[in-house]
């Protein structure tokens, strides 16, 4: 048996990445990341920068994306849940402007590998959420570029509770849509 399962989104390039988990009474142990075990699985990236971040229920990140530098993520929750979004925007993709959304916690395990050229976004589930992250680039501030999280165009289906008060930087506040970026 492998020792991380693969399973490939509807849209081509994105996966839903599970490791085999060891636990038993003391608790549990996996393999976040094995460069020969993701490589045989067809997932054959180089990373260069890890990231990590906590937020507290109701935060939105994104959707944040790299103009002239993309970056492939693996993203995984280290404590708490998120509800994890990626857009394709790669020029010339069949599947562009469509997006894939999964549950990522550190209960399931769950990670999704991001491939460079799409927008990332995540609302936080759990009372916090500690997110850390993977890139196949350097991140360079001058480079991001983002889309509005509810772009009716794009129409991700965010799991938002009755009640729950989303918190958005200023930045994701004044992202535009989808159809402007079909213009550049």
């Amino acid at each position: 048996m492998g020792k991380i399962t693969v399973t490939p989104c509807d849209i081509e390039g994105l996966y839903v990445v599970e490791p085999t988990v060891y636990q038993d009474a003391r608790g549990y142990f996996f393999e976040s990341w094995h460069e020969k075990d993701y490589g045989d699985a067809g997932l054959g990236m180089r990373f260069v920068q890890d990231n990590q971040s906590m937020s507290a229920r109701g935060v939105l990140r994104g959707l944040h994306f790299q103009k002239e530098y993309p970056q492939g993520k693996l993203v995984r929750i280290i404590s708490g849940a998120v509800f994890d979004v990626a857009v394709d925007l790669r020029h010339g993709s069949p599947t562009w402007g469509k997006w894939h959304g999964v549950e990522l916690s550190a209960e399931n395990k769950k990670q999704l590998y991001i491939p460079p050229g799409f927008a990332h976004g995540f609302l936080v589930l759990s009372d916090t959420a500690e997110f850390s992250y993977k890139c196949t680039d350097f991140y360079r501030p001058g480079d991001e570029g983002g889309i509005r999280f509810d772009d009716p165009d794009i129409g991700i289906a965010w799991p938002i509770p009755p009640g729950m008060e989303l918190i958005l930087s200023d930045k994701d506040r004044k992202w535009g849509g989808i159809k402007e970026l079909r213009l550049c």
